[in-house]
């Protein structure tokens, strides 16, 4: 017999009470199970490569290239985060995304993990717009990437995780980004840098005031891109 609330049960019934109860799946420290998010995206990314190598119009609609930004084709700003220009580009970039997303995306839970992919792949964008010479175009996840691996340091160091491998590989990305002419600087520093920011915000929002907190960091990111963007669009339209 056992003890039980309500007096004593045969070992028999016990057994079959907790087959009864539904057994919770592991969670990580801010939720997420299986990493759907970050399939979707390599999905997303292969299928719209497939689609520029059997169009070259789709690459001529949707790169980012500055002066369509500045007549109105705002949307290039994140459609040119799906493109790559050759099958090096967009292998290097899946793998990454491969590695470092999963884990991730379990950390963050899956809706954190998109807006941080998504404004780390805009933050690239937008410091191509500021910075970038006007009639070269540029594309590729990169900038999201790079912003992934800014969040795997800022989430790492929050759950006592070993953060070394993750420095080792910013560091020797930085050096191959500044070291290549053809690489874009802007776009690698731009995500990194919004990667980092945005992570901060939802890794350390204090609990009581997690959603507050990180809403409020998503949509302020969101304002500072579209001053960014409002003010480099009068300068360039300006210039024309």
């Amino acid at each position: 017999m056992r003890d039980a609330a309500v007096g004593h049960q045969c070992a028999e019934c016990v057994g079959e009470g907790a087959r009864t109860v539904r057994q919770p799946k592991p969670r990580s420290r801010f939720g997420g199970h299986t990493p759907w998010v970050t399939y979707v995206l390599v999905a997303v990314n292969v299928l719209a490569f497939i689609a520029q190598t059997a169009s070259r119009q789709v690459e001529v609609e949707f790169t980012m290239w500055s002066p369509a930004v500045a007549h109105g084709e705002l949307y290039r700003l994140l459609t040119s985060a799906f493109l790559h220009s050759g099958i090096a580009h967009i292998g290097f970039n899946m793998f990454a995304l491969f590695v470092v997303g999963p884990p991730l995306e379990i950390w963050l839970g899956r809706l954190r993990y998109s807006a941080l992919y998504l404004l780390s792949a805009l933050g690239g964008s937008v410091l191509v717009y500021l910075f970038s010479p006007l009639n070269v175009p540029t594309e590729g996840a990169s900038g999201a990437i790079f912003g992934l691996f800014a969040a795997t340091f800022v989430v790492a160091r929050k759950v006592n995780v070993d953060v070394k491998w993750v420095v080792a590989m910013i560091v020797i990305n930085l050096v191959i980004t500044f070291s290549v002419p053809s690489i874009s600087w802007q776009g690698h520093l731009g995500g990194l840098i919004t990667g980092g920011v945005v992570a901060a915000a939802y890794a350390y929002a204090p609990r009581e005031r997690a959603i507050a907190v990180q809403v409020g960091a998503t949509l302020a990111v969101l304002v500072v891109f579209t001053a960014l963007v409002s003010w480099r669009t009068s300068e360039l339209l300006a210039l024309a």
